[in-house]
């Protein structure tokens, strides 16, 4: 789906930092839970992944280039239309809870961004 509407500037900046954050937490669970060996592709935010983790990834990031609420958006579980399926929703709900206090070492500054929605 192609967007037909286009950002303001601060909204399609929000968006591409938010689909940085999610790919960085993707990349971070998958470093810690995946073999390396199988790990060859890269993410949204440049670092490598295995096959599984690119699908998240991939579907995630899409799921953020398609969010209708952005620009007043705070959290997506605040949010009253869920973009992600219900089997994709608990995946990215279990990367979130591993990779989230993870972002703190690994990516300061988006993580402090995330937890401040800003």
């Amino acid at each position: 789906m192609v967007r037909t509407v286009a950002d303001s500037p601060k909204v399609h900046k929000k968006r591409l930092r938010e689909k940085r954050t999610i790919s960085q937490m993707v990349a971070i669970f998958c470093k810690d839970h995946h073999d390396a060996a199988v790990c060859e592709k890269l993410a949204y935010c440049g670092e490598v992944v295995c096959p599984e983790c690119l699908f998240l990834d991939t579907y995630a990031v899409k799921r953020t280039d398609q969010c209708r609420t952005m620009e007043a958006k705070t959290t997506c579980e605040a949010c009253g239309n869920h973009c992600f399926s219900p089997e994709q929703r608990a995946a990215i709900r279990e990367v979130m809870r591993y990779a989230g206090s993870r972002m703190l070492k690994r990516h300061p500054i988006a993580a402090i961004r995330h937890l401040t929605k800003r």
